[in-house]
């Protein structure tokens, strides 16, 4: 049995890393990505990701909402579901642990030099077919990562006060 002692010292600062919560991040690739119109409506979207220095990157269609708005705006939240229990979440209602951070976001036209290149360095992100004529939205996450059951144990997740952290994004 755990001393409060050492309960203590298992606190948001020793258990949780930016290096982990990246690692979290590099090892999934689905993502809801959120972002405002120009007239001010909320949208978000599921989007499949890839990791590269730092970064997340997105594939869309040059006409789509998450195009034009995000290239408006150049602002985003990201929330990625970390999916916890193994074979636990097939019997029993466990949800995910998530992992949110707000950023910058530039969205690179089809065509350009700066597209190509990243869809020739992210190949898994779109098949060959549709590399010419895909825009890339880089996401740069800004200030600090939010997270929930990231780093404590299932029985930790249904007290909100200990499965909540944050870590820097640097």
């Amino acid at each position: 049995m755990a001393t409060m002692e050492a309960m203590e010292k298992d606190t948001e600062a020793t258990r949780l890393t930016p290096q982990r919560v990246w690692k979290a991040i590099q090892t999934r690739s689905f993502a809801v990505l959120s972002y405002v119109t120009p007239a001010g409506d909320p949208r978000s979207s599921g989007v499949v990701y890839v990791t590269r220095d730092g970064r997340l990157y997105v594939a869309a269609a040059p006409g789509s909402w998450k195009a034009k708005h995000i290239a408006v705006s150049g602002r985003v939240a990201v929330t990625i579901p970390v999916r916890r229990g193994g074979v636990l979440s097939l019997v029993a209602p466990i949800p995910p642990a998530t992992i949110s951070f707000h950023g910058a976001a530039t969205v690179h036209e089809p065509g350009t030099t700066d597209a190509q290149l990243l869809l020739e360095r992210l190949g898994a992100l779109l098949p060959p077919e549709r590399r010419g004529t895909s825009c890339v939205i880089e996401i740069e996450p800004e200030g600090e990562f939010v997270t929930y059951g990231v780093g404590v144990s299932l029985t930790k997740m249904r007290s909100p006060a200990a499965a909540r952290g944050r870590a820097s994004i640097a």
